[in-house]
C-alpha cells in the first residue's frame, strides 16, 4: 500500500518548475536549444533534490531526443526522505518555441505514488486523444481509431456545438497530414502547433478552453505527464503506442510490446488519484503568462493541480535571482 502524499506537496513542486522556467526564460529567442535545456535541467534537478521525497524518474526523454541528462529514466531525485514516488518531468516543453521566442513553452512535473505510473520501456511515441470533463464519460475506445468525422460528431453532439465550431489541437508534423485532412473534411477547425502537446492536452481537458479536443501522435513522456493533468482536470484521454521508425519498432519487439498495444486510459497511464501536476509558463500561453524579468527579479505564473481533491491553484510569484547571463 502506497504512502499518502503530503497535501502541500504541490507547493514544494511549484518551486521546481519555477526554477526551471526562470533559468530557461533567459534563453528565449536566442536560438540555443541545448543551452536552454541544460540550464533548465540543472535548475530543475537542484530544486527537486531539496524536496523530501524518494523520487524515481519514470520516463525521461532520452529515447525520443537521443540526449542524456540527470533526469533520464530510472534516476533518483529528492532527498530520499519522505514518500516513495514516481516522477515525470519536462524542464522545457516547447524547446523550439522558446528558442524562437514564440508562445507556448512551459516547464512541467507530475508526481504520483511509486509504481503507479505507466512505463513502456523503449517506447518513444504514442497516439493520443484528449477531451474535457463534459465529454469524458462518452469517450469510448473506438474514438481513437474511428474516422475523425465520427469522433468529432460525437464530441460536437455532447458539447451542443456544430462540427464546424470545434477546434482540434494537432501537432504540425508530416505524420499528421492525413489526419489534418480528415478533420478539415469533417468541417472542424485545426489548430496546428509546432510543439507543446502537454499544453495542448491541458487546454483540451479544460472546459473553459477554446480547444475542444487533442488528436494525433506525440511523445510517450509527454503523454504520461499530460495524463497527470487530464486526470486532475477530470477530463479523459485515450492513448496507444505508435512506433515511428524501424529502430523503435525493433526495440518494442525485443521487449514484447510491439504486438501488445492496448488502448490506454488515464487510469492506465497513472493508476492513482494521488497525483500532483504542476506547470510554470516560460513564454506566454493561453493558460499562463510567461516569465517576466526586471533587473535581479523575475515574476512567474504557475498552476498546481491535485487530483485527489480536485483542487486547482493559480500562483503568481516574484523571485530574486542571480544574474548569470
Amino acid at each position: 500500500m502506497s504512502e499518502n502524499l503530503p497535501q502541500n506537496l504541490g507547493l514544494d513542486l511549484v518551486r521546481v518548475t519555477e526554477a526551471a522556467a526562470v533559468a530557461a526564460g533567459r534563453w528565449m529567442g536566442l536560438g540555443k536549444l541545448v543551452d536552454a535545456d541544460r540550464a533548465a535541467t540543472e535548475a530543475m534537478l537542484n530544486a527537486l533534490n531539496k524536496i523530501n521525497i524518494d523520487g524515481r524518474i519514470v520516463i525521461g526523454e532520452e529515447t525520443k531526443l537521443g540526449l542524456h541528462s540527470p533526469l533520464d529514466s530510472g534516476q533518483h531525485v529528492g532527498t530520499g526522505d519522505g514518500p516513495s514516488v514516481d516522477v515525470v518531468v519536462d524542464p522545457i516543453d516547447g524547446r523550439k518555441l522558446l528558442a524562437k521566442g514564440q508562445k507556448g513553452a512551459i516547464s512541467v512535473i507530475g508526481v504520483a505514488p511509486r509504481s503507479t505510473m505507466w512505463s513502456p520501456g523503449p517506447a518513444a511515441y504514442m497516439e493520443k486523444l484528449v477531451v474535457d470533463s463534459d465529454v469524458a464519460e462518452a469517450l469510448v475506445e473506438e474514438c481513437l481509431h474511428a474516422p475523425a468525422a465520427w469522433t468529432l460528431a460525437l464530441i460536437a453532439r455532447i458539447k451542443h456545438k456544430t462540427i464546424r465550431d470545434l477546434i482540434v489541437f494537432v501537432l504540425d508534423r508530416p505524420r499528421h497530414y492525413d489526419l489534418i485532412e480528415e478533420i478539415r473534411q469533417a468541417g472542424a477547425k485545426v489548430m496546428l502547433a509546432p510543439e507543446g502537446d502537454i499544453s495542448g492536452a491541458i487546454e483540451a481537458a479544460t472546459v473553459q478552453s477554446h480547444i475542444d479536443v487533442l488528436m494525433g501522435i506525440g511523445g510517450v513522456a509527454e503523454g504520461v505527464i499530460a495524463a497527470c493533468a487530464v486526470k486532475s482536470l477530470e477530463g479523459a484521454m485515450l492513448g496507444q503506442l505508435a512506433p515511428q521508425g524501424p529502430d523503435e519498432r525493433a526495440a518494442l519487439q525485443a521487449v514484447g510490446l510491439l504486438n501488445q498495444r492496448p488502448i490506454l486510459t488515464c487510469n492506465d497511464l497513472v493508476a492513482s488519484k494521488e497525483i500532483f501536476f504542476v506547470a510554470t509558463a516560460i513564454t506566454d500561453s493561453s493558460i499562463l503568462s510567461g516569465v517576466r524579468y526586471r533587473g535581479n527579479k523575475a515574476r512567474t505564473n504557475s498552476m498546481i493541480l491535485r487530483c485527489e481533491t480536485g483542487t486547482q491553484r493559480l500562483i503568481q510569484a516574484n523571485h530574486l535571482i542571480n544574474e548569470t547571463h
